[in-house]
């Protein structure tokens, strides 16, 4: 009887050692598959888990900066023409880096606006959403150990997407310039001896964001030519958020930091179609800088990208370059009403 005891244990510890064996075997083969390193601490995203949320619980969804009205009709007559158009290479493959009839009239309108002549085929690069153009920017500009000056509050995809390349995000937050009284978005302000001392050796760039989410603050001429003198003092690129290019509200004046003395050529300026036009689900952006730094992000872009369906579709929206003013008037008409 002790026998066949002694026998049974031994045998269910021999199993238990057996499956033991068989999970720590499958742990370490199936570790080969667990997230990169690179990519670990970034897992969570502020969008995915309030969608999911608000989905759940259905409350009032402030979350998503898009609008509940219609586009304007210019825009969507447009779509609606071009897909069903008799030419069947507007459904097909175009240019990677922006069709030419778009490029070119991007390329027509900045040029007025920062009073240079941008050539449409080195100095533009249309990109899936200003996200894209954000994300090819940091890709294609960042080396280990390059660190990024990030202002606070910022647009949550700023810190992964350094991270991801091993860059390190340096930060410096806007703070209000006093806590009495009613406030405006232009109280926000950076201490300056403070965002100074970020600069260093080390330093790849700055980001900003003008007009600022969520602040809604439109950065002075005099706070960007600090700025900017920080960033030829110690050599680094600026990368220029500006998809709210459009809605600025008076007395207020959008400043585009790419516009002030030496920066053009160490500026990556990013815009959206999707903002100015209120259509924030087609996922059309674009970056325009120094044929040299675009270089960068179009590397990048060709080995992720290729070609984007939109760049055929939308291109019509933009054969007149007022068409982006007059969406912006038709935001800021609906905006004053509200």
């Amino acid at each position: 009887m002790f026998t066949r005891i002694s026998v049974f244990a031994t045998t269910k510890i021999l199993n238990s050692l057996s499956t033991l064996r068989n999970i720590q075997s499958y742990s370490a083969v199936m570790s080969k598959f667990d997230l990169p390193d690179r990519l670990k601490g970034n897992e969570k995203s502020v969008w995915v888990e309030y969608i999911q949320l608000a989905l759940k619980y259905k409350p009032l969804n402030l979350g998503q900066g898009f609008p509940d009205f219609h586009a304007p009709e210019n825009v969507t007559e447009a779509l609606a023409s071009v897909t069903t158009s008799d030419n069947p290479l507007l459904n097909q493959y175009t240019r990677g880096f922006g069709h030419p009839r778009l490029v070119n009239v991007i390329a027509k309108l900045y040029s007025k606006l920062l009073n240079r002549n941008l050539d449409a085929n080195n100095e533009v690069l249309v990109t899936v959403g200003a996200y894209e153009a954000l994300y090819t920017a940091f890709q294609g500009h960042t080396n280990p150990g390059d660190e990024w000056i990030i202002i606070e509050p910022f647009f949550d995809c700023y810190v992964p997407m350094v991270k991801c390349v091993g860059g390190v995000p340096r930060f410096i937050a806007l703070k209000p310039r006093t806590t009495k009284g009613p406030l405006s978005s232009a109280d926000w302000v950076f201490d300056r001896q403070e965002l100074e001392s970020l600069f260093n050796k080390k330093t790849k760039g700055i980001i900003i964001n003008t007009p600022h989410n969520p602040v809604g603050k439109v950065f002075t001429l005099d706070e960007l030519q600090f700025i900017a003198n920080l960033a030829k003092k110690w050599n680094t690129l600026v990368i220029s958020d500006e998809v709210y290019e459009w809605l600025v509200y008076e007395p207020y004046k959008h400043v585009r930091i790419a516009t002030l003395p030496d920066m053009y050529e160490r500026t990556i300026t990013i815009g959206s179609a999707g903002k100015t036009f209120s259509v924030t689900g087609w996922k059309l952006g674009w970056a325009y800088g120094p044929e040299n730094l675009l270089y960068n992000l179009k590397v990048v872009h060709q080995n992720a990208v290729i070609c984007y369906y939109f760049l055929n579709v939308y291109f019509i929206t933009f054969l007149k370059d007022e068409n982006l003013k007059k969406a912006a008037e038709i935001l800021m008409k609906w905006k004053s009403q509200q």
